[in-house]
C-alpha cells in the first residue's frame, strides 16, 4: 500500500483500484487526513469504540430521603440508618423537608433538621448543596466521601 500525501482525484483511483472507500479521518487537519478503508468496517469500529467507552462511565445514582418539617427522633434515626447505607453503597443523597400546607411556617425547623443531618452524616459523606428552599421543599444534597 502506497502512504503519501495525495491530491483527491490520485487518492480516489487509489481506492478505487483496491475496491475500498477513501474515508475521511480528521476533516480539520490542513490537509484533510483521509484513509483507504472499507467504510462499513471503519463505522462497526467506531461504534464498538462508543460502545466500550459508554460503558465505563460511571453512573451517578442519586437516593432521596424525605422529611416532614415536625419529624421525630424515632423516624430520624430511622431514615438516617438509610442514608448511611446509601453513602456507603457509593450513591449521592437528595435530603428534602417537604412542607404541606401551612407547615411552611416551619422552614427554620426543616433547615436545622437537614443541617443536623449533614453533621452526622459528615464522616461518610460532604455537603455538595446546602439547604435550599425550593416552592415547597427545602433539598439539600450529599456526595459520599471517595475511599
Amino acid at each position: 500500500m502506497e502512504v503519501g500525501v495525495y491530491p483527491t482525484r490520485k487518492a480516489l483511483a487509489i481506492a478505487e483500484e483496491q475496491e475500498l472507500d477513501l474515508v475521511e479521518i480528521s476533516p480539520n487537519a490542513k490537509p484533510p487526513v483521509c484513509k483507504v478503508m472499507d467504510y462499513k468496517k471503519f463505522v462497526y469500529e467506531q461504534k464498538k469504540r462508543e460502545k466500550v467507552m459508554k460503558s465505563k462511565a460511571t453512573k451517578v445514582i442519586i437516593k432521596e430521603i424525605r422529611f416532614g418539617p415536625n419529624t421525630d427522633d424515632h423516624d430520624y434515626e430511622f431514615k438516617k440508618k438509610h442514608a448511611e447505607k446509601f453513602l456507603k453503597d457509593g450513591a449521592k443523597l437528595k435530603a428534602y423537608v417537604f412542607f404541606k400546607g401551612r407547615s411552611i411556617i416551619y422552614k427554620d425547623q426543616g433547615e436545622i433538621l437537614l443541617l443536623k443531618l449533614a453533621q452526622e452524616l459528615e464522616d461518610l459523606g460532604k455537603v455538595e448543596q446546602m439547604p435550599k428552599l425550593e416552592g415547597k421543599r427545602m433539598i439539600m444534597f450529599i456526595a459520599p466521601k471517595k475511599k
